[in-house]
């Protein structure tokens, strides 16, 4: 049962996006509480404690017993007042720094491949910049370069956008994931059709 309880339920705010996961052993607290439902994933009802403990557990599912119930394991909850996202941040790293700029120079638009593009401090380090989202970009070696110790204005190029952090969205953590259940996946390409694109 331990090993039942330490597995993972997805977790979809009052709005039904998905913000995370949590532990069956979790779940099962806050809809005890009253603070989530357990979803249906087949019929997408939401049950309270009560009604989901009354679902007969069908067999081959897994299950949690208790001394008097045998409870089927809530594989997505809802949370019944949390409609917000939470305030993470996308780490600074090379991974997500190519997956910003996809795989692109940011000078002349070239996709070279990963091993021939480089991190280029847009304010050169050795006159004050910093590594930041709002100072790295990716360059071809070519553009790297004609850029040398310059500024994009002194070398006489031009970004193609403005470098920024990306904004954190929910399907970044949640396509992240090891262990995903199949019932997720109405959730999840859900969140990818509706998520906001960049302008």
């Amino acid at each position: 049962m331990e090993i039942v309880l330490n597995e993972p339920t997805l977790v979809l705010n009052r709005r039904w996006v998905p913000i995370r996961t949590t532990t069956v052993r979790e779940a099962l607290c806050l809809l005890y509480k009253g603070a989530a439902r357990a979803i249906e994933p087949a019929t997408c009802q939401a049950h309270d404690f009560r009604s989901w403990a009354e679902l007969a557990a069908e067999r081959g599912r897994p299950h949690v017993r208790t001394v008097r119930l045998a409870i089927r394991v809530p594989e997505v909850i809802v949370l019944t007042r949390y409609a917000g996202l939470p305030a993470e941040e996308i780490v600074f790293s090379r991974r997500n720094l190519f997956k910003r700029d996809r795989n692109t120079c940011q000078y002349c638009g070239a996709q070279p491949g990963t091993d021939a593009l480089t991190i280029d401090h847009v304010v050169p380090r050795s006159r004050g910049g910093v590594s930041s989202w709002e100072n790295c970009v990716l360059a071809c070696l070519a553009c790297n370069v004609r850029k040398s110790n310059r500024t994009p204005e002194r070398a006489g190029l031009r970004l193609r956008k403005p470098p920024r952090r990306p904004r954190w969205s929910p399907s970044i953590t949640i396509a992240t994931l090891g262990k995903r259940r199949e019932s997720w996946e109405q959730f999840v390409s859900r969140l990818y059709w509706d998520a906001e694109l960049e302008p």
